[in-house]
């Protein structure tokens, strides 16, 4: 199954006999278009235009639970999220798509829930919506509820002891920008590096200049340069499990399988009882 697909891709698909539920879940990570302009609003970006018959999804509230002691974007809780994603009209045998404005960070961490907890069938829109080249509308469709019960699974994430036991043993990518991976600047956490043994693999090397991902036989060429795909349990960790979800879906167009720890970065590094790596080596 593929994990991402194009806007054309999607555009036929939605004039077909089977269309997806389609998700719209634009979110950033700052709060902030940028220095000195309003609040970040995914609703708002939502009612100004839409993919026709998309849902949105707020990430903050319904991808994840309130900030604490296991990191800035924790699971949601489960009723919580199977709520809303009912309430969007994702059933289990129905296929999804879901997309943001063009980052991909929040569509994979959406994409990795739905994955994680059960649903067969779930990609993210390739570039995001500055791809869509069809109509937007405004209004916001009620779709018949769905019925889709959330699963948790047994494997594809990692919590802190099993994240540094697989820095050890496998292959564990910080997703992260390289010069917050060797703790030159942390402007969000208590403090900056990396876990020891991680290996340096930022997100935004996963895709072109255009936003899009990588063709999969370029990802992994990546990937097993940086020692993935000999076989070898692969995982993933960030800041806050949003943008190591990017990267475990570049990994997974790669076709190389990988968890995610979810607490990440902000988790590991609020325990002054973690080590704590500096420096350009995963030591």
């Amino acid at each position: 199954m593929n994990a991402i697909i194009s806007a054309s891709e999607l555009t036929s698909d939605l004039a077909g006999r089977r269309p997806p539920v389609v998700l719209d879940v634009r979110w950033q990570l700052s709060g902030a278009k940028a220095a000195g302009e309003p609040p970040f609003d995914g609703r708002a970006e939502y009612a100004d235009g839409h993919i026709p018959g998309a849902v949105y999804v707020d990430l903050d509230s319904e991808l994840a639970s309130a900030p604490g002691d296991r990191g800035r974007h924790p699971l949601p809780d489960p009723e919580i999220f199977g709520a809303a994603m009912r309430r969007a009209g994702v059933s289990a045998g129905t296929p999804v798509v879901v997309y943001d404005g063009g980052q991909g960070w929040a569509a994979a961490r959406a994409w990795w829930l739905l994955r994680w907890t059960g649903h067969p069938d779930v990609r993210v829109l390739d570039g995001g919506l500055p791809f869509w080249k069809g109509p937007l509308e405004t209004s916001a469709p009620t779709p018949a509820p769905g019925d889709f019960a959330p699963v948790p699974g047994a494997s594809g994430r990692l919590d802190a002891d099993e994240a540094a036991a697989l820095a050890r043993s496998g292959v564990l990518f910080d997703a992260r920008a390289g010069e917050r991976y060797r703790g030159e600047v942390e402007p969000i956490d208590r403090v900056g590096g990396h876990i020891p043994g991680a290996v340096s693999a930022p997100t935004n090397e996963n895709v072109a200049s255009d936003g899009r991902f990588l063709p999969g036989e370029e990802l992994a060429d990546r990937f097993k340069t940086l020692g993935a795909g000999d076989g070898s349990p692969v995982g993933v960790y960030c800041g806050s499990g949003v943008s190591g979800a990017h990267e475990v879906l570049a990994l997974a167009v790669a076709g190389i399988p990988a968890a995610l720890y979810v607490g990440s970065w902000s988790e590991w590094s609020a325990d002054p009882s973690r080590p704590v790596a500096v420096g350009p080596d995963p030591q």
